[in-house]
């Protein structure tokens, strides 16, 4: 069988995070791949980028055995064992001795082994061969090869629902598809859609159907395509058919069947004298709808409805639980789990599949990508973090390991496992000082040690002998290691453990008591829990665990030994990507084990109160109590923090998403693009994490990158760069390797180990080869990945590090299949064939970037293009080769801060604050990028005439002068769309308050403003002070109004009434839209393609501007002091050919790396200028606009694209006069949108002092904040005594006065003033019992 071939765009392909579709191993794969060329997928260019974070992972993840096993049962490797109850395959090594097994019974036609049953409905041994509709050994596929071929009942197999076929068919159209279903059905249940068991008469139909089509060629054919497509099962089917009989095929699920889970571990515990076990079997999520028997017309929930009602776009989660008692199944109970996000244009999101015409329809952009969760009506995003390479040991050296225990040293071998279904956990070997090796491994965020000895015992049951040799091989004249692995050895047997079993019950005894395991449970079985789950969880296999350690334990003394060098944790070699469809699936897997122990938690207490009756009622109401997943998910995607129990073996618990804002297209783009080191490094001190390091050309973008605190940890992917989001098997590659001349682990070598390489296959050890043949085999394996021959992975990365004889990288052959590794594009000159390479594999190639530095004999590869280094945005930059590299850092920043056209759908979104600008022209100098990726579809900047001159004050430190005429005719023109959202049940003071929205009748202020509804009507002007909107409670008649806060003019654009998304709102909640013009004003911020910005300072009359001979007037006047200080000379170069673009009538190529020394930009424009009769190096005459006169020098003239900022002064300026202020302190608050006022701090008060202005310096810190008069008695000098004395009952108006409550003076009070702050110190002082005392004077 073929691996389904991945689509361009994963994402759009079946790519909800959290999406459980049918299996690839179901003849569904290919549905799935199709939508990458099928309408769904309509700009492939922009899909690439947003494409590589492999948001696909759970669909094809939790089908991933079946997938594995029908490739294992075509090449024979394997054998299978199916788990009763549906829960998924296990795939180990075959067995020879099985093998001959199985091949005996299909010659006597026996059954092959008297084999488990293989699920409920399955019949097993002498009874499957008399099952109806079940064939036995030859005789029966020949007499019933129709009904032997699908036959057999309700064990689900992995195989394949493509025709038993092992190889990819050509695509059928959807009808022909339809019509192929009723005959697998028919075969494979019996004609019943659920997977019923079926009866004779329906399979015994079907095979005679098949008879009749082909009654004289079936027996043949059958045989002959076993024959050719290698379909000799090692074991009978489910059915226990023979041979040669087909496997049963899989009835293609729909997309809310329930899908069996692996690596959810079942919940087994004790009520009383009863064990109870629970299993989830299987998990379903449905797409996104209104709850049945609502009444509307439409069911489906479409992600415009989510934005609008600021609500999540999510589907229902619902999960099939087997119970037991007693070991003793009881049935299974379908049980909803809550609902969990959905993607939009995943497999599960109600737009998958919808042509451009059917987006528009439903509120959406034609070009809509999809790839993020719609979470309170906002567009999240899961970030992509760089994490370490999976199933690869690291040397490291940390000095706080020393402190880890007595006699630990900074040395240790270090290893990021990761199952299949990424659970992943960390592992390090760490060398003690007296030579041995401790295992550490973090279960449940907790730190577990364990000696070496006692792991490598209890995983496999060799002599002492053999371990020690397997320890010391390639290392066995090292007296001093054959010493360190003697006395590892001997403290096993110090501790009475002489066997494999002895070892297993220590272990187990010692770590029972953390691992929460059932009571009855061995300590054999809790050991086996501990290396299942702890130690190289990679691996299933423990020999193949065994012989890893091993090799883990030797790179561990050669790096103490000084013979191996460090490896570098920050590299991006030692690295790959944890996407956010792998994050999802953790946290989904992990929120499956926490729901199974909150339902044990809740069974256990109620059965502390009372006496509970096992049955199916009792254990749905107990699953009632237990969470469900709707907080936890929300809460993850709302505020990217991971609540999580286990951790999930990553280093940080927040910052995880981001919304994925549309300020314009480039910032959304690159959401997609972005991977991120790790909040938890932007804390560190050390820089080393930050550094640019050689190994990460042409996979991270050494241009866009933030300044300020996440620089250099926050990367962009170039655009050729992708992640490998396909699982592929490897089955076929151990037996290809060995054909090619790899020794086996468990085979001796023709030379001595120390002259040999080891072969490690995904973090499998698998042989060892010879030195000499090591490069010739690696260079086999590269050719097969090119060409594609022996079914090798085309995107798998092969990697010789070689001896060197010198302290180096560890040597070995390595060859990585697994997916999130970072791969890109390069050309292979031996073969003239593009070929993908890995981040590890290509520091030990000789890449070439141009032709010319090609070296025959020595160059293997060759770039696809100079600029594949760049990211999006940086290949958006024109001629940013002649760029000083800051001002491209700067340019990438700003791009993504530009005003542009977004959206098309302006009326249909509700997002905070949407940026648009209402001219954007197409750029006439463009990098090849800029076409190839369509950004003609989201322009951000308008082309604009701009002279290098310096003409008044106002253009000093990048100001800019812009023509007053240019910006009346709509230069750069924009307005700012915010969006309310009013819900009125949130403003409900009681419960019983019923509050819907109208106007008083009768009130003419606010009956001019608002409709009935009390709502503003669309299009009307809303002045500050206006009335927004107004709403009554019905059961009291109290009218309330709100009224429009803003300080700016805005129009009501829209108005929206809106339910929720269940369907059982009563239109308590409103959107309003109001768009706010934004036209260029003084301050705000302008920005060239270069990383040049300047503030627009003054719109100087066109009668003023200085003017060209042929009259033409410029846009802008830019200070030709910007330009040597920062040399961006691509800018000058853009002004040349944007000029000779305007003059040609065509658009001119930017690529960046074009032009050469030989061959200058200057000369090409200069040339093209002068045939247009223009100067060559782009200079004009020109006329002052004031006098008249012609100015001495010429001026540098040109068009240049220019971009508006959203960086306006409209937003910023913060200006008061009285306003509102602390309660306690009585100062001024801070904040521009209380209108507070602006911090005078020590800095200014430095200065003002320095000035010697004491006048103003009263005015800011007293009398413009909290000046204040305070009462101070001069004889104890105590500014809390004064009191004022009691009324005189005498007399009413007799003065009162201060006295001192301390002293009894009363004429030695004195009015002193003080800021109000001091007083309220003096009182915190005094309640502390602290006496303050004042010297007046």
């Amino acid at each position: 069988m073929q691996t389904p071939r991945p689509a361009v765009f994963p994402w759009r392909s079946g790519s909800l995070g959290c999406h459980v579709p049918r299996s690839p191993g179901t003849g569904l794969s290919r549905q799935r791949w199709e939508l990458g060329s099928s309408g769904a997928v309509r700009d492939s260019r922009r899909a690439e980028l947003a494409v590589s974070d492999g948001y696909g992972w759970l669909s094809r993840l939790l089908f991933r055995e079946r997938t594995w096993l029908a490739r294992e049962r075509d090449t024979g490797d394997t054998d299978v064992q199916e788990v009763p109850g549906e829960l998924g395959m296990r795939v180990g090594r075959s067995a020879a001795r099985r093998d001959r097994a199985a091949g005996r019974a299909l010659e006597t036609g026996a059954p092959a082994g008297m084999e488990k049953p293989r699920a409920p409905g399955a019949a097993a041994g002498k009874d499957a061969l008399r099952a109806p509709g079940a064939a036995a050994g030859r005789d029966a596929l020949l007499e019933q090869p129709g009904s032997g071929a699908r036959g057999g009942g309700g064990a689900r197999c992995g195989a394949h629902a493509r025709g038993g076929s092992g190889r990819r068919r050509e695509p059928r159209t959807r009808r022909s598809r339809r019509a192929a279903l009723p005959v697998r059905r028919s075969a494979r249940h019996g004609g019943h859609r659920d997977g019923a068991a079926p009866g004779p008469a329906p399979a015994a139909a079907a095979a005679a159907r098949h008879h009749a089509a082909r009654p004289h060629q079936r027996p043949h054919r059958i045989l002959q395509l076993r024959r050719q497509r290698g379909r000799l099962s090692r074991r009978a089917g489910a059915g226990g058919a023979g041979r040669g009989a087909r496997r049963p095929a899989l009835p293609r699920p729909r997309r809310s069947d329930p899908v069996p889970l692996q690596d959810v571990p079942s919940v087994e515990f004790a009520l009383k004298e009863t064990r109870l076990a629970l299993t989830l079997v299987g998990v379903s999520i449905a797409p996104p709808a209104v709850p049945a028997g609502t009444v509307c017309q439409e069911r489906r929930v479409f992600p415009a409805e989510c934005r609008g009602l600021r609500s999540t776009y999510r589907g229902r989660i619902t999960a099939d639980i087997s119970w037991s008692v007693n070991d003793m199944p009881q049935g299974t109970i379908k049980q909803p789990l809550g609902y969990i996000p959905i993607m939009v244009k995943s497999k599960l999101c109600n737009l998958c599949g919808f042509s451009p015409q059917d987006l528009l329809q439903h509120h959406e952009e034609e070009e809509e990508m999809g790839g993020y969760f719609i979470i309170n009506g906002l567009e999240k995003v899961i970030r992509m973090l760089i994490m370490p390479r999976r199933n690869f040991p690291l040397a490291m050296a940390r000095h706080k390991w020393k402190n880890r225990g007595p006699g630990f040293t900074e040395y240790g071998v270090v290893m990021h496992c990761v199952k299949d279904e990424h659970t992943a956990i960390n592992m390090n070997l760490h060398y003690l000082e007296n030579g041995c090796v401790m295992l550490n491994f973090i279960f449940r965020k907790e730190l577990f040690f364990l000696p070496l000895g006692f792991a490598l015992k209890a995983l496999v049951n060799f002599p002492d002998y053999q371990i020690f040799e397997e320890l010391v091989k390639a290392r066995e004249d090292d007296t001093f290691f054959a010493n360190c692995v003697t006395e590892m050895l001997r403290a096993v047997v110090d501790a009475g453990c002489l066997t494999q079993q002895n070892v297993l019950d220590y272990l187990g005894k010692s770590f029972r008591v953390k691992l929460n395991l059932p009571e009855w449970y061995s300590n054999e079985q809790a050991a086996d829990f501990i290396l299942s789950n702890c130690i190289c969880i990679h691996l299933t296999n423990r020999t193949e665990k065994f012989y890893l350690l091993c090799m883990m334990t030797q790179k561990l003394y050669a790096f103490a030994k000084g013979e191996c060098m460090e490896d570098n944790p920050d590299s991006l070699m030692n690295h790959e990507v944890l996407t956010p469809g792998q994050l999802f699936l953790m946290f989904l897997k992990e929120r499956l084990e926490t729901w199974l122990q909150s339902v044990r938690f809740v069974l256990e207490k109620r059965a502390e109160k009372t006496d509970i009756s096992l049955n199916t009622d009792s254990l749905v109401k107990a699953f009632g109590l237990a969470p469900d997943f709707t907080k936890p998910f929300e809460y993850l995607l709302a505020t990217g923090n991971l609540r999580s129990k286990t951790g999930l073996g990553m280093l940080q618990a927040s910052g995880l998403c981001v919304v994925g804002d549309k300020l314009n297209f480039i910032r959304y783009l690159s959401h997609f693009r972005c991977i991120h080191r790790g909040a938890a490094f932007s804390q560190m001190r050390t820089t080393t994490v930050r550094k640019l390091l050689p190994e990460s050309w042409g996979f991270l973008c050494p241009v866009d990158t933030p300044d300020g605190e996440p620089c250099g940890l926050m990367n962009h992917m170039t655009a050729l760069c992708e992640i490998v989001t396909e699982m592929v098997p490897v089955t076929d590659i151990p037996p290809l390797l060995c054909s090619l001349g790899v020794t086996p682990i468990d085979a001796a070598p023709c030379q001595p180990y120390s002259e040999c390489y080891r072969v490690v296959l995904d973090g499998s050890m698998v042989g060892w080869v010879e030195q000499e043949l090591a490069p010739e085999i690696a260079q086999t394996l590269r050719r097969f990945k090119i060409t594609q021959e022996k079914r090798f992975p085309a995107r798998a990365e092969v990697v010789l590090i070689p001896m060197t004889g010198k302290p180096s990288l560890y040597p070995g052959l390595f060859i990585f299949t697994n997916p999130c590794r970072m791969v890109r594009p390069v050309r292979n000159l031996a073969y003239g064939k593009n070929e993908w390479i890995g981040t590890l594999e290509q520091i030990f190639m000789n890449v070439a970037t141009l032709q010319s530095e090609v070296v025959p004999g020595v160059t293997t590869h060759q770039e696809l293009f100079p600029h594949s280094i760049l990211s999006v945005v940086a290949n958006l930059i024109p001629f940013s080769d002649h760029n000083q590299s800051p001002r491209n850092m700067y340019q990438c920043q700003m791009g993504k801060q530009t005003m542009g056209f977004p959206v098309y759908n302006y009326k249909d979104r509700s997002d905070n604050k949407l940026y648009h600008l209402h001219t954007p022209q197409s750029p006439l100098v463009r990098p090849s990028m800029y076409d190839y990726y369509g950004m003609d579809s989201y322009p951000v900047g308008t082309n604009s005439i701009v002279a290098v001159i310096s003409y008044s004050g106002y253009d000093m430190e990048d100001a800019m002068i812009v023509n007053k005429s240019s910006w009346q005719r709509g230069f750069a023109y924009g307005s700012v769309i915010k969006a309310e959202s009013i819900d009125l049940s949130l403003k409900a003071s009681r419960a019983g308050d019923n509050l819907v929205f109208g106007i008083r009748p009768g009130d003419p202020n606010i009956g001019e403003k608002l409709d009935a509804d009390g709502l503003p009507f669309v299009g009307s002007i809303l002045q500050p002070g206006d009335p927004f909107y107004s709403f009554m409670n019905l059961n009291t008649g109290e009218t309330f109004t709100v009224y429009y806060k803003s300080k700016e003019v805005g129009i009501v654009d829209n108005v929206r009434l809106c339910s929720n998304d269940r369907g059982t709102g009563k239109f308590k909640k409103a959107c309003i839209t109001v768009r706010v013009p934004r036209n260029p004003t003084i301050g705000d911020k302008f920005a060239s393609r270069h990383g040049q910005k300047g503030i627009l300072s003054q719109l100087w009359p066109v009668e003023d501007m200085p003017f060209t001979e042929n009259g033409m007037v410029p846009d802008i006047l830019f200070n030709p002091h910007g330009f040597p200080s920062r040399m961006t000379i691509g800018m000058l170069i853009e002004s040349m050919a944007g000029k000779s673009a305007a003059l040609h009538g065509v658009s001119y190529d930017a690529t960046p790396f074009t032009f050469t020394e030989k061959k200058s930009a200057l000369k090409y424009f200069g040339e093209t200028l002068a045939s247009a009769g223009y100067n060559y190096f782009g200079t004009e005459k020109m006329y002052s606009g004031i006098s008249g006169v012609e100015l001495e020098a010429d001026i540098f003239v040109g068009v240049v694209y220019y971009q508006r900022l959203r960086h306006m002064v409209s937003d910023k300026f913060q200006v008061r006069t009285t306003g509102p202020r602390d309660a306690v302190t009585n100062q001024p608050v801070k904040g521009r949108n209380v209108e507070g006022g602006i911090r005078f701090g020590e800095m200014e008060r430095d200065a003002l002092l320095a000035h010697g202005t004491s006048f103003l310096l009263q005015d800011r810190l007293f009398n413009c904040s909290d000046g204040s008069v305070a009462y101070v008695c001069t004889s104890c000098g105590s500014m809390t005594s004064p009191v004022l004395e009691k009324l005189s009952q005498a007399s009413v108006t007799s003065s009162r006065r201060y006295s001192c409550s301390v002293c009894g003076e009363v004429d030695a009070i004195e009015v002193v003033p003080v800021p109000h702050v001091f007083r309220y110190f003096v009182a915190e002082l005094a309640a502390m019992n602290i006496k303050t005392k004042l010297n007046v004077e």
